[in-house]
């Protein structure tokens, strides 16, 4: 069933109805009041099920290590397990100092199984909160995701079962695709060549012309390009859009005029990330459901974003916001408003087997889920998944931890940064 504003906000007004009042302040104008006790209720709720651990389990060493541009990040319990994740090494090149002086030190000596109180004390050690954004959230999650893996190697569980029941052991994906640069004419061609390869049954294209003030890129691709993605996908295509903030409130509005006339199913960050006000004014003037969340870097903001439902569909990315326990509670925030949480995923190192675990485990999943082909640089093999689209249709790692094994020998040549 393709995702509209329709059917999407039937099952929202039970969940939240009386959330939100107004209060008015005089003839002209109203102040927006909304009642957040059930998402702060939300937020109080564990998300680690730390009861599948009897014992301790105290992490001994925690180290980066590094192959030409690819970083690992291995931990150590005291009794020897092991765990491993693979950054995003796009952003870790430039922010890998952050890793080192200010989180590796905190973590030697803790207990894993508080791992979600510790990412709430090392937020505030050595004042890293001064940081927040990619430059702290990127190499946190990339502890997160070791540390997640050695946990479910103890306790035998995947990393999904660590966080959250198993909703989606498998899923559909969306073929993302970027000619942004190209007229509407190669941009397409392009679109169908990676659609045919993934024979996925969703595909989600690049407007506008990122962060651009307007501006297209190159001028009029993007009206081109909107009918022409339908015309030749057909009606039965789901087609997501995302212009990346390329437009203030006035155009984003005009041009998802345009996605409704040819049935879209969402648009993404029609203006600039950090324009919530702008956002919930593009969302409350459209029908299409409107998407947003991957620059989000705080959870009060996800909070407010769902509270005054400035979007329909939140969007965390598991890197930029910082591992899958502070997206988890976004999602749960959003479950609680009847809104659909669809990750975004960063196009580097091992991103898309975290937003499988992820995806995997949360209950308000969309119906389609981003992909970008896999990572083939890094040698890895996996018993329980082929970790291809086949139908469009990927299987999620089952066993313990992230689920693959990286190969011993690849991890060798990795050498510890100091």
């Amino acid at each position: 069933m393709k995702l509209n504003r329709r059917n999407f906000l039937r099952s929202a007004s039970v969940a939240t109805a009386g959330a939100i009042t107004l209060n008015s302040c005089n003839s002209k104008s109203a102040i927006q009041t909304v009642d957040y006790s059930k998402l702060d209720a939300v937020l109080a709720q564990p998300v680690l099920k730390k009861e599948l651990f009897t014992e301790p389990v105290i992490i001994e060493t925690l180290e980066l290590l590094r192959f030409k541009d690819n970083f690992i990040c291995r931990v150590r319990s005291t009794d020897g397990a092991v765990g491993i994740s693979v950054g995003n090494n796009a952003q870790l090149e430039s922010v890998w100092p952050i890793f080192i002086h200010r989180l590796q030190p905190f973590f030697p000596g803790k207990d894993a199984r508080e791992l979600e109180e510790l990412l709430d004390e090392v937020y505030v050690y050595n004042s890293n909160y001064k940081l927040q954004n990619l430059a702290l959230w990127v190499p946190l999650a990339t502890i997160e995701f070791a540390i997640l893996d050695m946990l479910g190697r103890i306790a035998g569980k995947s990393i999904g079962e660590l966080i959250g029941k198993i909703h989606n052991p498998e899923i559909a994906v969306y073929q993302a695709n970027n000619y942004r640069g190209k007229s509407a004419e190669e941009s397409l061609e392009g679109i169908k060549e990676h659609v045919a390869k993934s024979q996925a049954r969703a595909v989600k294209f690049k407007v506008g012309g990122r962060m651009s003030k307007n501006a297209d890129y190159p001028s009029g691709r993007t009206e081109k390009l909107i009918p022409l993605v339908r015309e030749a996908f057909g009606d039965e295509m789901t087609i997501y859009a995302d212009s990346n903030g390329s437009y203030d409130a006035k155009e984003a509005i005009r041009v998802g005029k345009i996605m409704e006339e040819y049935k879209y199913d969402f648009y993404e960050e029609p203006t600039p990330f950090d324009w919530y006000e702008e956002t919930k004014q593009v969302k409350d003037a459209l029908s299409i459901p409107i998407a947003g969340g991957e620059q989000e870097p705080s959870i009060h903001n996800f909070r407010w974003l769902i509270g005054n439902r400035a979007l329909d569909i939140v969007q965390p990315d598991m890197f930029y916001f910082g591992g899958m326990i502070r997206s988890m509670k976004v999602a749960q925030m959003a479950n609680s408003f009847g809104m659909k949480c669809v990750p975004h995923i960063s196009g580097s190192g091992l991103g898309y087997l975290y937003m499988m675990h992820f995806v995997s485990a949360i209950p308000n999943a969309g119906p389609f889920h981003e992909f970008k082909g896999f990572n083939k640089d890094i040698p890895l093999t996996c018993e329980t998944s082929n970790l291809e689209s086949k139908n469009g249709i990927v299987t999620v790692p089952s066993g313990p931890g992230l689920g693959v094994e990286i190969d011993p020998e690849f991890i060798a040549k990795h050498k510890v940064v100091s």
